[in-house]
């Protein structure tokens, strides 16, 4: 059964998703505002002090399978609007604990500034407040399922070889010699989809709309930084790629 971890500090609307998830099967756990979220998704962090903007996700340790004290998660599903930290301070110390369940973020802030601040930071996805609930339960579904498709299924990718990089879907991990680089759900998604379509241009619309499922025309630069990051953990010269490679007006090809 899988297990959501809501992160929601009005207690109403917090009663009303964890029915409704329960009644779709799955466990929910509660908690009300951003420290305690951290506390259970990013232990290792102090909860206090500032936090580094950009930090590299690649430097850090590979984390273990476990979500944090207690139950893996499966999900989080994290307002940004909390007490303490905000929602996206919360997704930022997860990522660099080493924490890459999904996340689906909640927020009344839809503007799309909004939307791509909260993908950049590190969350999966992205629902703006008032949502209808039909909406909320699909987009759960999908992330889980997204997880598991990208981690493979009978028949699918599970693992590819690039340069000396081997990739693992599966586990989402790269292994480069000695070193291991865990992966977030959307830059698997990117090097899934790029792995899928070798050898062809895929383009910047097209990875928005099947990675971030955001419309083609989305002005923002995650796609460049995430190719950027995927470059570095694959031992790709950034200034001369051998393997990813930027075709300029067009979008990026795997080789």
């Amino acid at each position: 059964m899988p297990r959501i971890l809501l992160v929601e500090d009005e207690e109403h609307l917090a009663a009303g998703i964890r029915f409704n998830l329960e009644l779709d099967g799955y466990e929910v756990e509660t908690v009300a505002d951003g420290l305690s979220a951290v506390s259970r998704l990013a232990p290792d962090t102090a909860p206090e002090g500032a936090l580094p903007e950009e930090a590299p996700l690649e430097e850090q340790a590979p984390p273990a399978e476990a979500s944090g004290p207690g139950t893996p998660l499966d999900l989080v599903v994290l307002d940004v609007m909390l007490p303490g930290l905000d929602g996206f301070q919360v997704v930022q110390r997860m990522r660099l604990s080493g924490n890459f369940t999904p996340v689906l973020m909640l927020t009344a802030r839809d503007l799309p500034e909004d939307v791509v601040r909260g993908l950049e930071s590190g969350a999966d996805d992205y629902l703006p407040k008032p949502f209808d609930l039909p909406v909320l339960l699909a987009r759960v579904k999908g992330l889980i399922r997204r997880r598991d498709w990208t981690r493979g299924v009978p028949g699918e990718l599970r693992e590819a070889r690039i340069g000396d990089a081997r990739v693992d879907f599966h586990n989402f991990e790269i292994r480069r010699g000695d070193e291991t680089i865990r992966l977030t759900l959307l830059e698997a998604m990117l090097l899934r989809l790029l792995v899928q379509h070798r050898d062809r241009v895929v383009t910047k619309g097209e990875i928005l709309e099947k990675v971030w499922n955001l419309s083609p025309d989305t002005e923002t630069r995650a796609v460049d930084n995430f190719v950027m990051r995927l470059r570095r953990h694959l031992g790709d010269d950034p200034r001369s790629p051998r393997h990813l490679e930027t075709v300029r007006g067009a979008g990026y090809r795997l080789r």
